[in-house]
């Protein structure tokens, strides 16, 4: 199985998703997309995938979320997605692509949904908390 993790290496949740790929036994292509932003069809692609809204995707915390007044619902999908693509940390992470599926892994725990099952037979986060 491949997969590739659209991944923040300051995230401890994008850190936790990236160790338990790794615990699985894979060695994802790993996307650092503030360094490396996906193309818009690209982050298109990503979001029917998810089989979520562009909306779904915003990131709010430590981003121009609110001074962009992203908060407004006056904003159409077309838009959200441009303005993720102009400023990349509005993108959440970690999102996660595997031959069974393509997730948003926030709990990072959510990444156990398209990896074999009993890939990752247990697992400690960075916090200490154990996952399965």
């Amino acid at each position: 199985m491949s997969a590739t993790i659209y991944h923040n290496p300051k995230c401890g949740t994008s850190r936790n998703v990236l160790a338990m790929l790794r615990a699985a036994g894979e060695e994802p292509v790993v996307v650092e997309y503030l360094k490396t932003p996906p193309s818009r069809e690209k982050l298109v692609s990503l979001i029917a995938a998810m089989g979520i809204t562009p909306r779904d995707l915003l990131r709010q915390k430590g981003t121009p979320h609110d001074e962009l007044g992203l908060g407004d619902a006056k904003w159409s999908d077309d838009q959200l997605i441009d303005f993720m693509i102009e400023h990349p940390i509005l993108i959440n992470r970690p999102v996660v692509e595997t031959s069974l599926g393509t997730k948003l892994c926030r709990p990072s725990e959510t990444v156990l949904e398209i990896l074999p099952e009993g890939a990752v037979k247990s697992f400690t986060k960075e916090d200490g908390e154990v996952v399965k």
